[in-house]
């Protein structure tokens, strides 16, 4: 297997739910349910924020930010009808840090939708993903 491919498994441990991760890897749990974990849907959302989050915090020290605090709440909206896929992506990115102002923290997140997430960059490119940013 190549350094570029990923794999992960998933057992099913009942009702909607698996659980497991990349091979000798920490462990996740998906549930359908809400019930012991996020549904797949939410997971995707988590891999988006998480993503550009990774990138962000990479990128603001160095534009020589002393970054404080990341918060990132992704929201997608859903078709009704089956496959009931995002339509739309928005998120609400919360920073703080020494030497952070508002041209730093939009550079860095539009690097990240725009060249660095590769969350982003494996859903579907007519997605639209917007964001909100939040400064002290």
């Amino acid at each position: 297997m190549s350094e570029h491919t990923r794999s992960v498994t998933l057992e099913w441990t009942g009702d909607l739910r698996f659980s497991g991760g990349p091979p000798d890897g920490p462990a996740t749990v998906v549930d359908g349910d809400l019930g012991t974990g996020p549904a797949p849907m939410h997971q995707l959302l988590v891999a988006l924020a998480g993503c550009m989050g990774a990138d962000i915090v990479s990128i603001l020290p160095k534009m020589q930010v002393a970054l404080a605090t990341c918060s990132i709440t992704a929201t997608g909206e859903r078709r009704a009808e089956p496959p009931q896929r995002y339509v739309s992506l928005h998120l609400d990115v919360r920073l703080a840090g020494e030497g952070l102002d508002l041209g730093k923290a939009r550079r860095a997140i539009d690097l990240s939708l725009e060249k660095y997430c590769s969350v982003r960059h494996s859903l579907d490119p007519a997605i639209p993903v917007t964001y909100d940013l939040e400064l002290p």
